[in-house]
């Protein structure tokens, strides 16, 4: 392809990321997705479920099978909402807040990285077009 469309270098550059991720969480015996989900509950007050996956833009089912893999891990644990019966409130296990903390060291590092080797205009501009894009999207302004 000689021109590259938007889409694609969308689609490529999130690939490479989520291929970088996925190779360090190997590294601790995780994934992406463990590491994100880890990073989207509340280190001390818990979270409920819903929230992780509308944090994460996930589907529930997909959500389901990634808590499922951390509570086999050893990573959350669930209890019961106290404020609303038919929640549940997801919480890390010492495990699980050692594991996040791992996570939140990668994705920071990536940031810093990035941010070391692109002028900050570049990346401010690379904000504003993510923000456009998503608003477009939101706003079914394309579709």
């Amino acid at each position: 392809m000689k021109d590259k469309t938007i889409d694609y270098i969308l689609r490529a550059t999130w690939q490479a990321v989520a291929r970088m991720y996925n190779e360090e969480a190997s590294k601790f015996d995780g994934s992406m997705a463990v590491g994100f989900a880890l990073l989207s509950i509340d280190k001390e007050d818990g979270t409920p479920s819903t929230y992780i996956s509308s944090r994460m833009g996930m589907e529930a089912t997909s959500l389901t099978r990634t808590l499922k893999t951390l509570e086999e891990k050893g990573l959350i644990y669930r209890k019961k909402n106290p404020d609303d019966g038919r929640g549940v409130l997801i919480y890390l296990t010492d495990l699980g807040k050692q594991m996040r903390e791992q996570s939140k060291i990668t994705v920071l590092q990536f940031n810093d990285v990035v941010k070391q080797n692109v002028p900050e205009e570049k990346l401010q501009h690379f904000m504003e077009v993510a923000d456009i894009i998503n608003e477009l999207i939101t706003e079914k302004k394309i579709f």
